[in-house]
C-alpha cells in the first residue's frame, strides 16, 4: 500500500515554496503520524523535522496565515518563521508535550511578527491562542493519587505483551503530546526511509531499517489498517507483586492479567521507574483498576515495602477471607522470598 510509515503523506507544499534543491525522492520522506486529540503538538514537530531536511514549510499555511499577496514574500517569510521556530525547539531544555507548550514556544519565538500572522499560525495546528493560555495554566490532575508524575494512553496490548502476573510490555503512539516532541531524528527518518522502502516494495531494507527502530525502543505498529509509529515502555504494575512463573499460581495469574488487558487500550498512572528501567505505574483498563482485580482474585500479594495504600491491604485481605488464587494453598510462599531463596540456592 502506498503511503508513509504512519498511513497517508500529508501536508506537502506545492509548487512555489519548493526548494530548488530538493528532489522528489524528498517528498516521500514525509510521514504522518496517526493522532488523538492533540494532533497540534505532533504535526508541529513532524513539520519542524522535514523542515531542517527539505526547507519545506506545510501545504495550506496560506489559508491561516497571509501577511502578503506576493507569493514569493509569502514563501520567505513562512521559511523565516519555520527556521525560529525550529531553532528555538532544538535549543528547549525539554521540548514542548502539551498544547499550552507548543502554543507558548510558538508566541515567544515569534513575538516580533505580525499578531494576526501567529494566531493564524497556532490556528493551523489547533493549538490554543494567547487569550486561552491562561484558563489552560489552571488546569491540574485533581484525580491522580500522590506521586504520579504523568499519565500514559497505550495502544491495544498483546497477549504476548504480558510477561507474568504483575509485568508486560506496552507501545504508546508516538502522536501523544508527551512523546511527540522527544522522538529521536534517526528514529524519525528511519521510520520515513522504511515507509519509502516498503512502497518500492524493498522489504530487505524496510526490515533493516525496522531492526534499527526497535533497537532505539520504538516500533512501527499496524492498528486498524493503519501504520503508527509508537514507542515502547516496559511497565510494571505499582504496589503488588504476583507469583514468578516457575511458582504455583504463575501462570494463572500471568492468565488473569492476559485475560484483563488483552486487546485492550490502557491508562497508566505512571509513578516513575524502577532499577531496571521498567516504567512503574497504576493500571486502568475499561475503568477497572488492574492491581485491584488481582488483589481481590488472588492471583498477586499487596508488596507493602513500596506500597502503603490501606485499600491494598483490604483487597488482599479479602481474598485471603474467601480464600481464592493462590490463598486456596495453606501457606504460599512470597515471591519475594521465594526470589532470595532460590538465588541462594543457585550461589
Amino acid at each position: 500500500m502506498m503511503g508513509s510509515v504512519l498511513g497517508h503523506v500529508i501536508r506537502f507544499l506545492y509548487g512555489h515554496c519548493f526548494n530548488s534543491t530538493i528532489t522528489k525522492d524528498s517528498e516521500t520522506l514525509r510521514p504522518q503520524i496517526i493522532s488523538g486529540p492533540a494532533l497540534g503538538v505532533s504535526a508541529l514537530a513532524q513539520d519542524l523535522f522535514y523542515f531542517e531536511i527539505t526547507s519545506q514549510v506545510p501545504e495550506g499555511l496560506g489559508n491561516h496565515v497571509v501577511s502578503s499577496n506576493n507569493a514569493r514574500a509569502y514563501c520567505y517569510r513562512s521559511q523565516k518563521r519555520y527556521r525560529k521556530l525550529l531553532e528555538a525547539w532544538k535549543q528547549a531544555k525539554s521540548p514542548p508535550k502539551t498544547r499550552e507548550e507548543a502554543a507558548r514556544l510558538v508566541i515567544l519565538t515569534l513575538k516580533k511578527n505580525r499578531q494576526a500572522d501567529v494566531e493564524g499560525l497556532l490556528a493551523f495546528y489547533g493549538l490554543p491562542l494567547p487569550h486561552a493560555l491562561i484558563q489552560l495554566s489552571t488546569e491540574i490532575h485533581t484525580s491522580w493519587p500522590e506521586g504520579v508524575q504523568f499519565e500514559l494512553h497505550t495502544l491495544p496490548v498483546h497477549a504476548k505483551a504480558v510477561g507474568d502476573g504483575d509485568g508486560m510490555t506496552v507501545y504508546v503512539s508516538t502522536a501523544d503530546p508527551r512523546e511527540s516532541g522527544s522522538i529521536p531524528s534517526a528514529v524519525l527518518l528511519a521510520a520515513a526511509q522504511r515507509s519509502k522502502a516498503r512502497a518500492g516494495k524493498d522489504y530487505t531494507t524496510a526490515d533493516a531499517l525496522h531492526l534499527k527502530i526497535t533497537d532505539s525502543g520504538y516500533r512501527v505498529i499496524n492498528h486498524q489498517n493503519q501504520e503508527i509509529l509508537a514507542r515502547k515502555y516496559r511497565l510494571r504494575l505499582m504496589g503488588i507483586d504476583a507469583p514468578e512463573m516457575s511458582m504455583p499460581y504463575g501462570d494463572e495469574a500471568k492468565e488473569e492479567l492476559v485475560n484483563l488487558v488483552q486487546g485492550k487500550c490502557l491508562r497508566v498512572l505512571v509513578y516513575g521507574e524502577d532499577k531496571y528501567g521498567r516504567t512503574i505505574g497504576d493500571v486502568y483498563c475499561n475503568g477497572i483498576f488492574v492491581q485491584e482485580e488481582m488483589l481481590k482474585k488472588g492471583f498477586a500479594w499487596h508488596h507493602k515495602v513500596y506500597d502503603k495504600r490501606p485499600e491494598f491491604a483490604a483487597w488482599e485481605k479479602e481474598a485471603q477471607a474467601k480464600q481464592v488464587g493462590l490463598w486456596a494453598s495453606p501457606n504460599p510462599e512470597k515471591p519475594w522470598e521465594w526470589k532470595q531463596n532460590n538465588k541462594r540456592e543457585d550461589s
